[in-house]
């Protein structure tokens, strides 16, 4: 069965999730509640270099994730995404919405 694992850490201004594995609708739960519950509080920063598929339900949790930091006053971002997830992301027609950085120094 695929997997994913998820490793958090806290920054001055954000906590940064370190994806690594699948994001799909069996192993999505986990990183659903993270990222609901944290981006009301701060930035969150997803490090997406190690995730190896992606499917529509993983997509959701981000485009929800980045709708609900908007009405928040805070700001989801995708630190350098694989590239499986980028062409998801691109698939989505949304490529110039989320915020790509290639380091947390560039978190606002």
């Amino acid at each position: 069965m695929e997997q994913l694992t998820l490793t958090e850490k806290n920054g001055a201004n954000y906590i940064l999730l370190e994806l690594n594995g699948t994001i799909d609708s069996y192993t999505s739960q986990e990183f659903q509640n993270k990222v609901y519950d944290y981006i009301k509080k701060t930035n969150v920063v997803l490090d997406m270099s190690q995730v190896e598929k992606i499917d529509s339900t993983g997509m959701g949790v981000i485009m929800a994730g980045f709708n609900d930091g908007l009405e928040s006053g805070k700001k989801l971002y995708i630190l350098t995404p694989s590239p499986v997830v980028r062409e998801a992301i691109d698939d989505t027609g949304f490529s110039d919405t989320f915020y790509f950085i290639h380091s947390v120094t560039e978190v606002a």
